[in-house]
């Protein structure tokens, strides 16, 4: 048996004094006297064995006396057993003292136990203390008082290490609630309770508190109030992050409480700190809570006929004061208050300037609640109390005085209904007259303090105009706490409460100083208040002249806001990034870059950004230092650089990003805010871009968290946020369309500087937004430039190769006009050809104002971009009666052209002055008409087309005839053809657009047919050097039959243009790549029965290389229907001519017909089901797949040289020619190619 407690200590050994009293009767002894120890850890003196009476002698009768005899000695071994057993147990439980440290709760926190039994005067046998006289603790030297004496918790008491802390597990309801608890003295510092909350039960400080004053007993409110104070509090409590006080127990107004966490608990978004302060002394069966960090299971069931109360099943935490009273309450007052005060004193985070904000809410309550509020309205600093009226007796009082009381310190009204309001505290509180005066007397007190005291009443109101209680509590503070605007508004973000800051901190005439609506920008924007950021913006906030870099780099680093994977992504940037690691704006651009993929370059990481940056944080730093509030910290915490780049000057140099809510969009993507993201989509320039930039973003990191092995939820959150952009890009595209085609076209093509110079249909191709690319708008684009300057109506693929053909068939092709060039998308290289054709020809046939205005149109052609912020100089010039005929794509693949509107084109440009000299429709000229026709991507398209069908036919030629030591010309053709290719390949791959030589490789092999021309050009190149060499011809024989395996499948390629044929090449793609998992699998089926096959029929088999072919040869093929009858199970040792059977031969036919169906009917059944399913997947969206694959085939020709192998390499040297005649003058070489209109 084991005794844990002093308390449970003595009542075992007064169980044993019974005991001892029990073996007197029976044996007529003198009664063995006990001595109850004065502490719990002085040994207690007891009875040994030696020390019991012996059986006593003389008795008359010697029956009699063998029979009580008899008695005593049983009951005297059983008193010795259970003495033995608290000795040991107490000598156990001693060394587990001292061999176990206490931990931080016992060595912090004590408990209080009366020393000194003072009668009471109502009952002499109980101390004032509240206990029996029989169970009070006596400590020698120490005694009794009088009953006239007064009892003081400091005086009576001693402190010892608690010994009562743990959790609480509440039973009976669905699923038990738990709560910690702990049991302390009275006098106890607030600050270790705080320090207990925070440290030991890991609570958050609050940003406001809240403590409820109230009645102890129970009574009921109206329905309706009561709804709306358990809706009100709730609200209040869970939108500001707040604590609640309460009294803890389950009577009164703590129950009410309850009541509204009950609601909380059902809705499960989170529980409400809420925190019971309850006396030790009146909490019923309190002797269950003692040990120490233990489990204990509690019903919140009092007993009707018990004066102590239960704890309350809801809240969360509870204090259980003690201050060595039994069945009295009073205890918490003090700690309550002090503790309170503590609370106020703390800042809500170490940059802002506003205490943690408390009000009291006053609901019914007797006495003790009007001198709690008389007390909290003198306070210094006091406390706004919110009143709630129509709750009873106390709170009714209340409201009543205040409602008719005035603001000087005269009273005339209340000194009117002085009779009157006496006698209501009469009758209310059942007190006598004298007490009712003094209440009065107290109620007029809290009258001289009426703006800290605010009344919440039910009005019959239409819904939206009356305040609630959550309302009215945060409106009180804001009232009693004369606070400036900023704080105002720092509280109000710190509460999250947009709908206080705008009725109570944005109104008409507020004057703000400066800076301070931008740390109110930062602060929302690191906590994610997508309601602040909206409300600062529509107040004037600049974000051109609030994101700085300093800021934004800021931005990156907070450590508030939801997790995100952007730690993961960039060390794959920075490897070996030290814990701490504060990211800069160029490790942000290597995450973007690498999100981004392709060409794409982040601002942050071009060379013209990192002078500017290290000049921007070498100027923040200085400032910094010269700053005499602020000591440099710049890899301190969270809000260190906000609070000093508000003081710091506005200037260009940090301003720097011309579109700040690009950078925020960014920001806001990688750090998964997507709220916040879809708040920078919808302010600022380039919509459609963000757009499509976010959904690349989303999409590259849920892959990025895919391959690191995150939470399926994470890649299942980041795609659903990509679909939602992907989805917002296609809808604005949309209805950009319907407004104005034409304006919807060009949004699609210009070029966006701070989008690294993209445009939105390469960045839709960059994010796979198939939709995007197959919406009608995108079509007429790239319809467009698929003809070049053709206009064709009918049979164009006929007329185009007729063309090649017979050259002179060009002059009866329609072209468009030269206005209608001048709109068209088209490459810098391009532009600059038009030019020179065009100066030609103007040189010899216009007027020289004419030729003026002409190269001042082909200026501003050439500067128009998208992004350049220059829309009122950056326009073309079009006449009034101008018109022009739109290219269609039908739901065949067919184009046809229709007229538009011109007053589009009146609409959006505007140089009137220059319209009518301009002549309409202005034909082609025959020089400019061959150039249109050979530099058009169809015809491009097609000439590479034939040129390659000639070179497979000579190529077939040079491998199926007799090849002879020097080559025929048809090899000599394909030698040139496939060298000329692998030439072209290179310029590819050095005109891309990144600048390291491995990204413009990896930006080129993204095409999977480049890598694999590559693979297949080095291959003949091999076979080309064995062909020369006569002993190894016959070797490069071969590889040319190997290499012309590639040149047949590489149709394929052409073939993805074709609307039919362009998704089945899709098709075959996918399922090739699912088809390399199904051969892991046969191969594994495959080689389990090969190798036993081999093994038990060729038992005797020599080491060769050939044994690899044995294993796998029959087994392969058996996948295919060949089963190899005679092999299964060949005849052996029925007939001497026969070979003698091997060991094992029967379980050769056992395992093939295991292993053929498995392989042959499995897999190869599961293998056809999944590519059914690609089948299926592809073929529901093969008009997007094929719309798709022809941008790509579209933007590939239209970068291509006008030859095809083997005369590109005129094309070549020409090009080459150029760059070196540009490098001699000085001029840039145009190594990458651009969209202009």
């Amino acid at each position: 048996m084991v005794i844990d407690s002093p308390h449970a200590t003595h009542k075992y050994l007064r169980r044993i004094s019974r005991d001892f009293s029990t073996v007197r009767r029976f044996s007529n002894t003198p009664a063995v006297t006990l001595t109850v120890p004065s502490t719990a850890p002085a040994p207690v003196a007891l009875v040994g064995p030696e020390d019991l009476p012996s059986t006593p002698r003389g008795i008359r009768k010697r029956q009699r006396l063998r029979k009580r005899s008899s008695v005593s000695s049983t009951l005297s071994k059983v008193l010795i057993l259970n003495v033995r057993d608290l000795l040991r147990a107490q000598a156990n439980s001693e060394s587990t003292v001292e061999h176990q440290p206490r931990s931080w709760i016992e060595t912090n926190f004590q408990k209080r136990e009366c020393i000194k039994f003072i009668p009471c005067p109502k009952d002499d046998t109980k101390c004032c203390c509240g206990q029996a006289q029989i169970t009070h603790q006596t400590i020698a030297g120490i005694e009794s008082g009088s009953p006239g004496d007064l009892w003081l918790p400091t005086k009576h008491t001693r402190p010892q290490p608690t010994d009562a802390y743990g959790t609480i597990e509440f039973q009976g309801g669905a699923h038990p609630t738990k709560a910690q608890y702990v049991r302390l003295s009275f006098d106890t510092r607030p600050e270790l309770l705080v320090q207990l909350f925070t440290k030991e039960w890991n609570l958050e400080l609050p940003k406001l508190l809240i403590t409820v004053q109230g009645g102890k007993a129970n009574f009921d409110l109206q329905a309706k109030l009561k709804k709306e104070i358990r809706k009100g509090l709730l609200k209040a409590a869970k939108t500001t992050g707040a604590w609640i006080f309460t009294g803890g127990t389950n009577t009164g107004v703590t129950k009410q409480v309850g009541d509204a966490l009950l609601l909380e608990g059902q809705q499960r978004t989170g529980r409400v700190v809420s925190i019971g302060i309850a006396p030790w002394g009146i909490v019923e069966r309190n002797h269950e809570l003692l040990g120490h960090n233990r489990e204990v299971p509690c019903h919140s069931i009092s007993s009707p006929r018990s004066k102590l109360a239960v704890l309350n099943n809801r809240h969360a935490y509870f204090l259980l004061v003690d201050n060595g009273t039994q069945a009295k309450y009073g205890a918490e007052l003090i700690l309550r208050r002090k503790l309170e005060k503590f609370i106020s004193n703390l800042k809500l985070h170490p940059f802002t300037h506003s205490s943690t904000p408390v009000v009291c809410l006053v609901i019914e309550g007797g006495t003790n609640t009007i001198r709690a509020v008389l007390e909290y309205v003198t306070d210094s600093p006091p406390v706004p109390v919110v009143v709630c009226d129509g709750s009873g007796r106390a709170a009714d009082l209340l409201a009543f005085v205040h409602k008719y009381a005035s603001d000087g310190e005269e009273q005339p009204v209340l000194e009117s209904m002085r009779e009157y309001l006496i006698g209501t505290i009469q009758k209310t509180f059942e007190v006598g007259v004298d007490q009712a005066e003094k209440l009065y007397q107290e109620l007029l007190q809290c009258t001289r303090n009426k703006n800290l005291i605010t009344v919440f009443r039910i009005q019959e109101k239409p819904e939206g105009e009356a305040q609630e209680l959550d309302q009215t509590i945060l409106t009180a503070l804001f009232k009693s706490q004369h606070l400036s605007p900023p704080e105002q508004l720092s509280l109000a973000l710190t509460w999250n409460r947009v709908d206080i800051a705008r009725s109570e901190i944005f109104v008409y005439g507020q004057e703000w100083p400066n800076g301070a609506l931008d740390e109110a920008m930062m602060q929302a924007l690191e906590h994610d208040r997508i309601d602040f950021v909206k409300l600062l913006l529509e107040n004037g906030v600049s974000m051109k002249k609030f994101l700085t870099i300093p800021r934004l780099e800021e931005l990156y680093n907070t450590k508030h806001g939801p997790a995100n994977t952007l730690g993961y992504i960039l060390r794959d940037v920075r490897p070996h990034i030290p814990k701490g690691y504060i990211y800069t704006l160029h490790d942000i651009g290597l995450v973007i870059n690498k999100l981004m993929g392709g060409a794409y370059r982040s601002y942050y990481t071009r060379r013209k950004f990192r002078p500017i940056y290290a000049k921007v944080m070498n100027s923040y730093a200085n400032a910094c230092r010269k700053s005499s509030s602020y000591q440099y910290q710049r890899y301190a915490g969270a809000n260190s650089l906000s609070l000093v780049t508000g003081l710091l000057p506005f200037t260009t140099e940090m301003a720097l990003f011309e579109f700040p809510f690009n950078e925020l969009l960014i920001w806001a993507v990688l750090t998964k805010r997507q709220q916040m993201a879809l708040l920078m989509w919808t302010h600022g320039e380039e919509a459609l871009a963000k757009s499509l930039v976010a959904c690349k973003l989303y999409k590259a990191m849920a892959h990025e968290a895919a391959e690191d092995d995150l939470d399926t939820e994470i890649y299942e959150e980041l795609r659903s946020y990509a679909k939602e952009f992907e989805s917002k890009g296609n809808k604005l595209l949309d209805f950009s369309y319907r407004q104005d085609a034409e304006k919807a076209q060009r949004l699609l093509t210009c070029e966006l500087h701070s989008w690294s110079n993209q445009s939105c249909l390469s960045l839709a191709v960059a994010a796979n937004h198939r939709a995007l690319l197959a919406h009608p708008c995108s079509q007429v684009i790239l319809a467009d430039l698929w003809m070049g300057g053709l206009r064709t109506r009918k049979n164009t693929n006929f007329k185009v190769i007729l063309g090649l053909i017979m050259p002179l068939y060009i002059r009866q092709l329609d072209f468009k006009s030269k206005e209608e060039l001048q709109q068209m998308p088209q490459t810098e290289e391009e532009h600059l050809e038009n030019q020179n054709l065009d100066n030609d020809d103007s040189d010899r046939s216009q007027p020289d104002a004419e030729n003026a205005l002409l190269k001042a149109k082909r200026s501003i052609s050439l500067r128009y971009r998208m992004g350049a912020g220059s829309n009122n100089r950056d326009k073309a010039l079009l006449a009034d009666t101008y018109s022009v005929r739109d290219t269609k794509v039908h739901e065949n693949g067919k184009v046809s052209l229709t007229d538009s509107d011109p007053s589009q084109f009146r609409e959006f440009f505007h140089l009137s002055e220059f319209s009518n000299e301009i002549k309409q429709h202005q034909p082609l000229r025959l020089k400019k008409k061959f150039y249109e026709f050979y530099t058009a991507p169809i015809t491009k398209f097609w000439a590479d087309s034939i040129a390659y069908m000639f070179f497979l036919i000579m190529f077939s030629f040079t491998v199926l005839v007799k090849m002879g030591p020097m080559p025929r010309w048809q090899e000599w053709y394909s030698i040139a053809y496939i060298t000329t290719l692998g030439f072209e390949k290179v310029r590819e791959i050095i005109s891309s657009e990144p600048v390291a030589i491995t990204h413009k490789f990896s930006v080129w092999a993204w095409n999977m047919w480049n890598p694999c021309d590559g693979a297949a050009i080095i291959l003949f190149l091999i076979g080309l050097s064995f062909r020369f060499r006569p002993n190894t011809m016959d070797i490069g024989r071969v590889i040319y039959c190997v290499d012309s395996i590639y040149w047949y499948l590489r149709i394929l390629n052409i073939l993805g243009v074709n609307k039919y044929l362009g998704p089945l090449v899709t098709m075959m793609g996918k399922m090739v790549k699912n088809m390399i998992y199904f051969v892991v699998l046969l191969a594994v089926v495959l080689m389990s029965f090969g190798v036993s096959r081999q093994a038990i029929l060729y038992p005797n088999n020599e080491p060769t290389w050939r044994l690899i072919r044995e294993v796998t040869y029959q087994p392969y093929f058996m996948l295919y229907g060949e089963v190899f009858a005679d092999d299964i199970d060949p005849p052996c040792g029925e007939d001497p001519r026969q070979p003698a059977c091997v060991t094992g031969h029967w379980v050769t036919p056992i395992t093939m017909s295991m292993y053929l169906l498995i392989a042959n009917i499995l897999l190869i059944n599961l293998l056809i089901a999944v590519f059914n399913n690609i089948f299926n997947e592809v073929n529901s969206v093969s008009h997007q797949v094929w719309m798709f694959q022809r941008f790509t085939v579209v933007m590939e020709y239209q970068q291509k040289p006008v030859l095809p192998p083997p005369f590109i390499a005129f094309c070549h040297f020409y090009s080459l020619l150029k760059y070196c005649v540009r490098k001699a003058k000085g001029e840039p070489g145009m190594s990458k190619f651009s969209f202009v209109p």
